[in-house]
């Protein structure tokens, strides 16, 4: 089982190299695609320095914005499973290992971290922590899922069901568009305790308000679209999960019949 970290780059030299280095060191067989999203700072340099054989690099002369980076490495993932990793130090890349586990023991195809547990004291601020309520409910009430921290970074997929997604996405829109179509396709959403360290504007946070209401958007948006929009011509879908509830000790959002297309009656 190998997995694809694909790391959108964009201004990250304070931390960029610490966090390729932790990545890096991860056991399982992995390859990590950085791309460097037209960052100003040295960014450029610290990335075209990283000399090791399970690592690519791909730069670009302008910014154009996170969803539209995790599209480009997309293009290289030769994975088997793909998980997003942000090129700061809010996430620990040691906690790989129990988003792989639940989608190598088949119990679903896609897997989030999970920031909100009793474990982790640390947060955000605090209108960042009921944005990301808010788009969580806003999930929940309109795919009949159950996920308690939608905006999560560590999202895991099997690669083949990732890359049958007509993704459009360019900035943070990526989380609520992967996750709407998930859903709208009927597979099965689990989650498990992460940890996280917040970082503050100074130390680089770029998320806006202005991304939640794009998120909110984007959910309604897709919960309406025509099926045949959601994926890439000759897609083809992995097998949804045949235990699709979540694992011991971890939440989900239910199996996949309740994420089923809405009636016609309800879209009226």
């Amino acid at each position: 089982m190998k997995l694809s970290v694909i790391m959108p780059v964009y201004n990250e030299a304070a931390t960029l190299r610490p966090i390729i280095d932790r990545v890096l060191a991860q056991p399982m067989p992995l390859e990590v695609i950085a791309v460097n999203d037209g960052s100003t700072d040295e960014s450029f340099t610290i990335l075209a320095d990283v000399q090791h054989p399970h690592f690519k690099m791909v730069s670009e002369p302008r910014n154009r914005g996170k969803g539209w980076a995790i599209r480009r490495g997309l293009e290289l993932v030769t994975g088997d499973a793909v998980i997003i990793q942000d090129a700061d130090l809010e996430y620990d890349p040691d906690d790989y290992a129990k988003l792989l586990a639940v989608f190598e023991r088949g119990e679903a195809q896609v897997v989030y971290g999970n920031r909100l547990h009793p474990g982790n004291e640390q947060s955000s601020y605090r209108r960042y922590l009921f944005g990301g309520m808010l788009v969580s409910f806003v999930t929940n009430l309109l795919y009949r899922s159950k996920l308690s921290d939608e905006p999560t970074c560590y999202k895991l997929f099997n690669a083949d069901l990732l890359k049958a997604l007509r993704l459009t996405c360019v900035g943070f829109e990526f989380c609520p568009e992967v996750t709407a179509k998930v859903l709208r396709l009927g597979y099965a959403i689990a989650e498990v305790p992460i940890a996280y360290a917040p970082r503050s504007f100074e130390e680089g946070k770029k998320i806006t308000y202005m991304d939640g209401l794009k998120a909110v958007w984007t959910l309604l948006k897709i919960r309406f679209m025509p099926r045949r929009r959601l994926l890439n011509p000759d897609a083809k879908l992995p097998p949804k999960s045949p235990r699709a509830d979540a694992p011991d000790g971890a939440t989900g959002s239910g199996k996949p019949s309740e994420a089923r297309e809405p009636s016609q009656r309800s879209e009226s």
